[in-house]
């Protein structure tokens, strides 16, 4: 009898979301160290959270948030976390220094980034020319707001090093460094750049929300915001990144099905920055700029590479393997199981 009630008993279990997962996660606690965790360039995240789709694939995840892309980047390469919700070019970068990495799911088909100047501080701006000798506010050195300043200054002629670059983080912190007039331009992204848009203090130069532009900056297809992880990671929890890439597709499906509300719903209050309109025409502007199923595009490190290399000599001549940066094996199977999200 006893015995009876044992086996009903893990068959109920068995039948629990997440249950059978967890049974063959190779990691199902694992940690995702992100750069900005408001922003909408991470939205899917935030959403496979809030709307349990991690704890659907039987994961328990800690998703630790910094500054800025580079200090997630960081807290892997350290050991502080497994995976970084972050920008794709990180891989590339980090295939060259030898510390081979690959993005398994993504999150942006274009960067989001937008550069803008200070109309207080930069009232007779006409060209990026202009940009010389100026402070340029980025969510954290090296992370990809500071690679997509450094490549539209290269496009007008000028060095990283013409322009002091400002760490300000992707919060208040930002738009408080903007007002002040502490920084001459920014570049960063939602929700911080429609906040400052709106109330008059920023005066866009490049935005890369519009995928139509981005592919125009850049010269092609440029993934932004991804799940990647160092390959050893990669080749000892392949369940675990699946279970991560499953819920990551669910997330974008939703997303571009959702309408503002549900949005408004399902985020942190402490996103909005205060102001749920803003938030709103954030999300508005930069939902086509969204991944819809996970797929990296074909010739996405390519374009990543160019950027790269258009500011680093060393990258333009190393000779690097760009198919060892990404997969989409994970978002394909992701996509079988969840066709309607």
């Amino acid at each position: 009898m006893q015995r009876r009630h044992l086996i009903a008993g893990g068959l109920a279990a068995a039948t629990l979301p997440g249950f059978a997962f967890a049974q063959n996660l190779e990691k199902p606690k694992a940690t995702i160290a992100v750069g900005g965790k408001n922003l909408l360039y991470y939205l899917p995240l935030t959403i496979a959270e809030q709307l349990g789709y991690f704890k659907d694939e039987g994961l328990d995840l800690t998703i630790v948030d910094f500054a800025g892309g580079s200090r997630a980047l960081a807290a892997v390469v350290g050991g502080s976390a497994d995976v970084v919700s972050g920008a794709f070019e990180h891989t590339i970068n980090m295939q060259f220094k030898g510390q081979p990495m690959r993005a398994f799911a993504l999150q942006g088909l274009a960067p989001q980034i937008v550069l803008g100047v200070n109309p207080k501080t930069m009232a007779n701006f006409k060209t990026v020319a202009d940009l010389k000798g100026k402070k340029i506010g980025v969510t954290a050195p090296g992370s990809s707001t500071n690679v997509m300043v450094n490549f539209v200054l290269a496009k007008a002629g000028l060095k990283p090093s013409d322009v002091s670059i400002v760490g300000v983080g992707a919060g208040n912190g930002a738009v408080a460094a903007m007002r002040s007039g502490q920084i001459d331009a920014i570049s960063n992204l939602d929700p911080v750049i429609t906040l400052l848009a709106r109330s008059g203090d920023l005066k866009i130069v490049t935005d890369t929300r519009i995928v139509s532009e981005a592919e125009k900056v850049f010269g092609g297809p440029m993934p932004a915001g991804c799940l990647y992880a160092p390959q050893p990671f990669l080749d000892k929890n392949p369940n675990t990144a699946q279970a991560m890439a499953n819920a990551i597709v669910r997330a974008n499906k939703w997303i571009q099905a959702a309408g503002p509300s549900d949005i408004i719903s399902a985020v942190p209050e402490s996103y909005l920055l205060g102001d749920r309109a803003v938030y709103i025409d954030a999300f508005m502007a930069a939902k086509g700029a969204l991944s819809r199923d996970g797929m990296f595009p074909a010739k996405g490190a390519d374009t990543a590479l160019r950027a790269l290399a258009s500011v680093d000599d060393k990258i333009a001549a190393a000779k690097l393997d760009l198919n060892a940066v990404y997969t989409n094996a994970y978002v394909q199977k992701a996509n079988a199981k969840y066709p309607k999200g």
